[in-house]
């Protein structure tokens, strides 16, 4: 599988592997108590399956700005591939040649952003890797090259709120946290080539129950693993 091997996976409609869907089935646990008011997926097919597996199949909208980066002519390819070619390379200052620039994918991101905010309800997400990391980063107003900073693990949950309720009060309230997964696990390749959750955050949200905080929280997002 392309994920498996770290393919960038944007366009290609590959499905979740075996591993990918015992980590949707984990989620279910944490997410079916959660008054959504709504629950949108990317159309590929591996976000739609880990949405249904998370038990909120029947709730789903599919909503195209949540499919993942473009990678345009990197598509199949991996990182390590491209810096052989291209060692100054970085995808969320770069992008794709062929495919979308950083300014289109947090243009992207801000449009959805701004239509969750006139909800001002709990919504589940279920999106990708790459995309993810910019909605989290444009979230709490940080330009698109900063989203390198924010590691997203597969059928991972990040919740995105507001301290005090306020909207001109962003924060992220939870980020990268993973179910059902040993705190020593080996970094997932679809993650980064060279970076690894840190473990004592997974280990200190299951010890705790795995508990998503319900107070001030907007959008739930939950990462497919293909």
């Amino acid at each position: 599988m392309w994920s498996l091997a770290g393919q960038h996976t944007g366009r290609t409609d590959v499905p979740l592997t075996a591993r990918g869907e015992d980590g949707a089935r984990a989620l279910a646990t944490h997410l079916r108590d959660i008054p959504f008011a709504g629950v949108l997926t990317s159309p590929r097919q591996r976000a739609r399956r880990t949405c249904e597996l998370a038990g909120l199949g029947t709730k789903a909208t599919t909503e195209p700005d949540l499919t993942e980066w473009d990678y345009g002519d990197y598509e199949g390819q991996t990182s390590a591939k491209i810096l052989a070619t291209q060692p100054k390379w970085e995808l969320f200052r770069d992008g794709c040649p062929s495919g979308e620039t950083p300014l289109q994918v947090s243009a992207r991101a801000d449009r959805l952003l701004a239509r969750l905010r006139a909800l001002g309800e709990n919504v589940a997400l279920f999106t990708h890797g790459h995309f993810g990391r910019v909605l989290g980063a444009r979230w709490i107003g940080l330009p698109v090259g900063e989203a390198r900073h924010f590691l997203l693990r597969t059928t991972s949950v990040s919740v995105l709120g507001h301290e005090h309720d306020r909207a001109d009060q962003p924060v992220i309230e939870l980020w990268n946290a993973t179910a059902g997964e040993p705190a020593d696990a080996q970094p997932d390749p679809r993650a980064d080539d060279n970076c690894m959750v840190k473990p004592r955050t997974i280990e200190r949200w299951e010890n705790e129950g795995g508990e998503i905080p319900h107070r001030r929280r907007k959008q739930t997002g939950s990462e497919p693993a293909g």
